[in-house]
């Protein structure tokens, strides 16, 4: 789902994902030791892994591009202040974007560009120096979902977190941590969501696009309370390119 131009809904976010600072913190702890790294982030929005992991590696080089402009602007602002000259954010499409063979392949919640979870991880391995990483980020189902999931989710296929895994060994990678995210992290992204939105509709109460911004909000938040709150999962791998 998409917001009406008006609402920043990214505000109040500091990850795209229910990721917190403590399972951020430990996927950049458990990528392989190399020196001077590339680390390229496909479907980066603002970029805040990325410059959590630049940040965390000592002669780090970053690239980043997204298909939002304004989360690579709130992105670059970042860069200048923290990380000015290292990390590179780039307005574009992930899958077509070319550059150089990178030691760190990051793709958090965009595997939908490509397709699905298969195709984002076969084009990451073409990308990936062997001997390098990947970190990805995708759903699966931890219980079956009811028809409001399904309904919320329509054309996108979920298996297991096993099927998962599996799935990335026979693509090519070695599991170096497998995580999921908890429960706090879910409900803190998801409220996250929809509180950006409801704090523009407090400040903007006889806007024209008000209405169609609260109706987006409450569809939002009644497919996650009443469909997908207690069967959709999100994993987080860290993959050895051998």
């Amino acid at each position: 789902m998409t917001s009406p131009a008006p609402v920043n809904g990214h505000a109040l976010l500091d990850f795209n994902s229910p990721l917190s600072d403590a399972r951020a913190a430990a996927l950049i702890r458990s990528l392989p030791p190399l020196p001077d790294p590339l680390i390229a982030d496909y479907g980066c929005g603002w970029g805040e892994l990325l410059l959590r992991a630049v940040e965390a590696t000592p002669g780090a080089r970053g690239v980043g591009v997204d298909s939002d402009e304004r989360a690579i602007e709130r992105g670059r602002a970042a860069v200048a202040e923290r990380v000015p000259g290292r990390v590179e954010l780039e307005l574009g499409d992930a899958t077509a974007w070319e550059g150089p063979a990178v030691d760190v392949a990051v793709c958090v919640g965009a595997a939908h560009a490509w397709g699905g979870i298969r195709a984002t991880l076969e084009a990451l391995h073409g990308r990936v120096r062997p001997g390098g990483a990947v970190v990805v980020g995708d759903a699966f189902w931890e219980h079956p979902p009811n028809d409001v999931a399904l309904e919320v989710f329509g054309e996108e296929v979920y298996g297991t977190l096993a099927e998962l895994v599996d799935l990335a060994v026979e693509v090519g990678y070695r599991p170096l941590r497998v995580s999921v995210a908890s429960r706090d992290e879910w409900d803190d992204f998801e409220s996250r969501w929809c509180a950006s939105r409801e704090l523009w509709l407090l400040a903007n109460p006889g806007h024209p696009e008000a209405d169609g911004v609260r109706a987006l909000v409450d569809e939002h938040r009644d497919g996650w309370l009443r469909g997908y709150r207690d069967s959709l999962g999100f994993a987080y791998l860290v993959l050895a390119r051998p």
